[in-house]
C-alpha cells in the first residue's frame, strides 16, 4: 500500500505551477486543492466570497495595522477590542482547511503557504516552480489576452510581489528561497508535461 504523500506547490506567476499541479494529481490519481480552499474558508467563516477573493494574498496592506494592533493568530479578535484583520482571519481559516485535507490522504495543494502550514507533516514534498521570464510572459499573454503586452511584465512582478509579501509575512520565511523547499524546478526546461513527470517520479519513490 502506498504511503500518504502531501505535495505542496508554490509558484511564480506565469510559471505554469497550477497546470503542473493538475497534471501531477491526475497522474498520481490523487486530489488537487486550490480555489476550493478559499471557497470553503468563506463558507466556514461566514465571509463574503468576493470580498475575500479581493483581499487574498494582500497582506502588505494589513501588515503595519496588524503589528500596531497586536494580532493574535490563536484567537479571533485583536487586543484592545479590535477585530482581527480579514487577511489574518482568512489565513487561519485556510490553514485549518489545508490541515483537514492533509488528514484525508495524499493530495496536491497549490499555494496558500501550505508548505509552512503542513511543516509538521511526516510525508511532505514541498515544491517551488519558477520559469524564465520570456516563457512566463508568453504564458500570461496566452491565458490573459485582455492584458496589454506592454503591461505583462508589470503584472508578473506585482503578482509575485504580493505572493512574496503574503508568504513572508505569515510564515516568517522567504518565498522562493531554496532551503524552504525540497525541490525548486525551472518549468522552462522540461515544459508542463515534462516537469509533471519529473515530480511524479520523485513522488512515487516517496510513496513506496
Amino acid at each position: 500500500m502506498a504511503k500518504k504523500l502531501i505535495i505542496t506547490i508554490a509558484r511564480q506567476y506565469g510559471s505554469g505551477g497550477r497546470e503542473i499541479g493538475e497534471a501531477v494529481a491526475k497522474k498520481l490519481g490523487i486530489p488537487l486543492y486550490d480555489k476550493e480552499i478559499i471557497t470553503e474558508a468563506a463558507s466556514k467563516g461566514d465571509l463574503n466570497l468576493q470580498v475575500i477573493k479581493n483581499s487574498e494574498e494582500t497582506a502588505a496592506n494589513s501588515l503595519l495595522y496588524t503589528l500596531a494592533m497586536g494580532s493574535n493568530y490563536a484567537g479571533t479578535t485583536m487586543h484592545f477590542g479590535y477585530k482581527m484583520p480579514l487577511n489574518d482571519k482568512l489565513f487561519i481559516l485556510q490553514s485549518d482547511i489545508i490541515k483537514s485535507y492533509a488528514e484525508q490522504g495524499s493530495c496536491v495543494i497549490i499555494g496558500r503557504c501550505s508548505d509552512y502550514v503542513l511543516r509538521d507533516e511526516e510525508n511532505l514534498l514541498r515544491l517551488f516552480i519558477y520559469s524564465d521570464l520570456d516563457h512566463r510572459q508568453a504564458r500570461v499573454a496566452s491565458r490573459h489576452p485582455e492584458i496589454k503586452k506592454s503591461q505583462i511584465v508589470d503584472v508578473i512582478n506585482k503578482t509575485d510581489k504580493r505572493r512574496s509579501t503574503y508568504y513572508n509575512f505569515y510564515t516568517g520565511n522567504k518565498w522562493g528561497k531554496y532551503d524552504n523547499y525540497d525541490m525548486a524546478i525551472n518549468s522552462s526546461t522540461l515544459g508542463i508535461e515534462g516537469t509533471a513527470e519529473l515530480i511524479c517520479a520523485f513522488a512515487r519513490q516517496l510513496m513506496e
